[in-house]
């Protein structure tokens, strides 16, 4: 791998430069999963996670990347972390009253585990907290990542991939894959598994649009 990563050294700040772009394209994808909302004039059937989540990783994302003393990631969080924040207004907008209890819930948990994580970075020991911090984070990924799987029962009875961001999704794994490459070069053990397993996980929910369809078949009358 360390061999690699020296071939692409050349091509570091083309391709951090890059993958920040193509990140903060990602983030308008979302704007394909509030349409849909819009359309259906409420969130009902949709998850907030991605958008709360979202606006949570971003913030700590943004800390590792001051870790990391990293301008390309630096930046592609600041973006997001603001896009977020709009995204999450919006879900909140389309939120029938009846469920605006499990949204605030949402919102307070994923605030009250970000604000933790960022007084550990505050704390932990200097020479171990990039690595520490950046585990944490990953597994955090990871998890937000394969949220709509934890549906995949509802998904199967159903045989319909409706509710699930497919826009999302699929510039995710373009994202996924640019910072995969950015992590090679810098050599960094974290980047480069975080956003393995990112592609892979982003695959796995592409195949579900191949196998179902994204409205439910309705049954014929007999």
């Amino acid at each position: 791998m360390e061999a690699i990563s020296q071939a692409l050294q050349p091509h570091k700040e083309f391709v951090g430069n890059l993958a920040a772009l193509v990140t903060i394209l990602q983030m308008f994808s979302g704007c394909f999963v509030c349409n849909d909302i819009r359309k259906k004039g409420s969130s009902d059937g949709f998850s907030p996670m991605p958008f709360i989540g979202g606006c949570g990783l971003s913030v700590l994302f943004l800390q590792h990347a001051l870790l990391m003393n990293d301008p390309a990631m630096i930046q592609a969080n600041v973006v997001g972390m603001g896009i977020s924040v709009i995204y999450t207004v919006f879900f909140f907008f389309y939120t029938p009253r009846a469920s605006q209890g499990d949204f605030w819930k949402a919102i307070g948990m994923s605030g009250a585990l970000t604000a933790a994580l960022l007084v550990y970075a505050k704390y932990e020991d200097p020479a171990l907290v990039e690595d520490r911090f950046g585990l944490i984070v990953t597994v955090l990924l990871l998890m937000l990542i394969a949220q709509p799987l934890f549906g995949l029962p509802e998904i199967i009875r159903k045989k319909s991939t409706e509710g699930l961001p497919f826009a999302m999704i699929l510039s995710g794994t373009v994202v996924g894959f640019m910072w995969l490459l950015y992590g090679v070069i810098l050599n960094n053990t974290f980047v480069i598994l975080q956003n393995l397993v990112a592609v892979v996980l982003s695959a796995i929910q592409l195949a579900l649009f191949v196998i179902y369809p994204s409205k439910p078949v309705k049954k014929k009358a007999p």
